[in-house]
């Protein structure tokens, strides 16, 4: 988040019409209150929002959605759980300030790139230094709004722990990790495909995209479609167009050595919230990352109001962390399509970078081997 933030500037000249034109809106809403009070009450009475439902009579949690939002997953050291509304403006204002800022023109007239290209800020091409870096703002949009949860502005999607941020490893997940980095050390970084992450081979979303949990990328395409009928709840996430499928009800769950990449997921109505359960989550999967087999993620989906799906999700695995955690997310109405997200279609870099490995080797051991006859 705090990479956001900008120094305040001196824009008090054109900000004073629209404070003006604020003052007076205050001022007249004093003036009217006692005559508007008895409308506003009724309004709210009778306007109050009723969640559509299907046609067995559960909440329409179906169409288009998206969780873009500058709020982190964990909660930054020195904030408190909820921002007040001059941290959200400087916060907002900044995402802006930075946005305008990177799409400024290069200049025709630069220099080559250094070699390697130039990297400035945090994980920002320099487009003034002609850097070779990868998409600038035009084609990023990670979220630009910090995420408001009953009424609330967050500092960070954990809400559990209340200090917003994951427990602890237990002893065992520590030695698991030391073994896992134990065993990758024998390998070069571009050994073999499988060395590389799902989302470079577009197997899976980026990040957690599709979960669960289900969780922003801070990048692009953070959206969502959801399709619902009486025993079935379809999620597509954009992101690498992977589509999550939950059973409705109690039936028979998955054996253990069977573990798709989104996992085993069987959902159950609460009243007017629809609770998931998965299991099963298969050990690749980027957020499984250190986590175990008895790993299990708990989702709860409600809708509060028109534009809003509210999105709570719990992470359970005693043998992983210290304690349970999770989060809650607020999942707006994204009022466009969903596109397919074609991602390496054509895309021969990954072969390519191997193939240059394996070049980098043989060039090494003709060095090696020269040095030897010398």
């Amino acid at each position: 988040m705090e990479r956001f933030v900008r120094s305040p500037s001196d824009d008090t000249a054109r900000m004073m019409l629209p404070r003006r034109r604020a003052s007076l809106f205050v001022l007249l809403a004093i003036g009217l209150a006692g005559a508007w009070a008895p409308i506003v009450e009724a309004q709210q009475t009778t306007r109050q929002w009723v969640a559509p439902r299907t046609a067995d009579g559960h909440p329409n949690l179906q169409g288009n959605w998206s969780n873009a939002t500058l709020t982190p997953v964990v909660r930054p050291a020195g904030v408190g759980p909820v921002l007040n509304p001059e941290q959200v403006r400087a916060l907002e204002g900044g995402r802006a300030e930075f946005i305008e800022a990177d799409l400024v023109d290069s200049d025709p007239n630069r220099g080559a790139p250094p070699v390697g290209g130039q990297l400035t800020g945090e994980a920002r091409w320099d487009a003034g230094a002609g850097a070779v870096g990868g998409y600038n703002q035009f084609y990023i949009d990670g979220g630009d709004h910090i995420a408001i949860y009953n009424g609330e502005a967050r500092s960070s999607l954990i809400v559990d722990p209340p200090d917003g941020s994951r427990p602890a490893y237990t002893e065992e997940a520590g030695r698991r990790l030391r073994e896992s980095r134990e065993f990758l050390a024998q390998f070069a970084q571009y050994d073999n495909p499988e060395n590389r992450p799902l989302a470079e081979r577009c197997i899976m979303s980026f990040g957690s995209n599709a979960g669960p949990p289900m969780l922003p990328n801070y990048f692009y395409n953070n959206n969502y479609t959801i399709v619902q009928t009486a025993d079935h709840v379809l999620i597509m996430a954009e992101m690498v167009h992977d589509a999550r499928i939950i059973k409705i009800g109690d039936g028979p769950r998955l054996p253990p050595h069977v573990r798709p990449w989104m996992g085993d997921s069987w959902g159950h109505w609460e009243g007017d919230v629809l609770v998931v359960e998965t299991t099963n989550i298969h050990p690749l999967q980027r957020f499984r990352g250190n986590s175990s087999e008895n790993l299990k993620v708990i989702e709860r989906f409600s809708r509060p109001d028109e534009n809003t799906v509210l999105y709570e999700f719990t992470i359970d695995d005693p043998t992983t962390y210290t304690a349970p955690w999770g989060g809650e997310v607020p999942m707006m109405r994204f009022d466009d399509k969903l596109f397919e997200y074609a991602c390496h279609e054509g895309n021969y870099s990954l072969a390519s970078v191997l193939s240059g490995a394996r070049y980098q080797e043989r060039m090494e051991a003709e060095e090696a081997n020269d040095a030897g006859r010398d």
